[in-house]
């Protein structure tokens, strides 16, 4: 018992201050692409080298923009560029509702997650585990996951519901009392990633189940994932 004690003060607190105060990205991580358009030439090479069609551009209007909810981060757009004009960025931050409903504000700060995996590669999944440590730790943000949607106040799925997989998100959002929220999590579940839409997937959380908050990411980071999570119960 003595050595535990010595141990955990030795050690110290090694939970994040976030939300309260940022964290900055990791030394190499890959975000949203950046456009510096004094070096664009308007070739358009980004765009034909993005594998999900996130990058566009226009003739008219915004020149260059990219779907996060499209972007896997890969960084062929980057490579692409001859002139640099592109760059991937280190935001993490990019949750956004959809829609403005004022149904987030009813849970408070007792929130129950049941986690929907429709047909991950399991890295989303895998980020969201790290939420439960003490790292992250969401529970002091008063955030718990539960084992069944009959005690869910918000389904995180990921993935980009294959067929096969399709009757049981349905049945699990039907089992899951309202009001409830459903978040997608991660490129796959907002829009069907690089699996897009085919017979083998639906092409996006969407396209089955009502969505109220998008976060983007492959993976997103687990602070990406307490920001979704506060931005869906509208206390950020």
């Amino acid at each position: 018992m003595l050595r535990l004690f010595r141990k955990n003060w030795q050690t110290g607190i090694v939970t994040t201050s976030y939300p309260d105060r940022p964290d900055a990205a990791p030394p190499g991580f890959r975000g949203l692409p950046e456009w510096h358009r004094e070096n664009c030439t308007s070739c358009g090479e980004c765009s034909r080298q993005c594998p999900t069609g996130a990058i566009k551009l226009e003739q008219t209007g915004p020149l260059w923009s990219v779907d996060a909810k499209k972007c896997i981060f890969c960084g062929y757009c980057e490579e692409a560029c001859a002139k640099g004009a592109l760059a991937l960025g280190n935001r993490y931050e990019l949750a956004e509702r959809a829609g403005g409903g004022e149904t987030g504000r009813i849970f408070g700060r007792s929130v129950h997650i049941r986690h929907l995996d429709a047909g991950s590669c399991n890295g989303c999944d895998w980020e969201m585990v790290n939420l439960t440590g003490p790292v992250y730790d969401i529970q002091r943000l008063g955030f718990d996951f539960v084992a069944s949607p009959r005690h869910a106040d918000v389904l995180m799925v990921t993935g980009p519901v294959t067929r096969n997989l399709e009757i049981a998100a349905k049945k699990t959002f039907a089992a899951t009392p309202a009001p409830k929220l459903v978040v997608a999590v991660g490129t796959c579940a907002c829009s069907g990633g690089i699996c897009g839409k085919s017979y083998a997937s639906a092409g996006g959380v969407d396209n089955i189940l009502p969505v109220d908050v998008y976060i983007p990411g492959c993976p997103p980071r687990p602070q990406a994932l307490i920001d979704g999570l506060l931005k869906a119960v509208q206390r950020r």
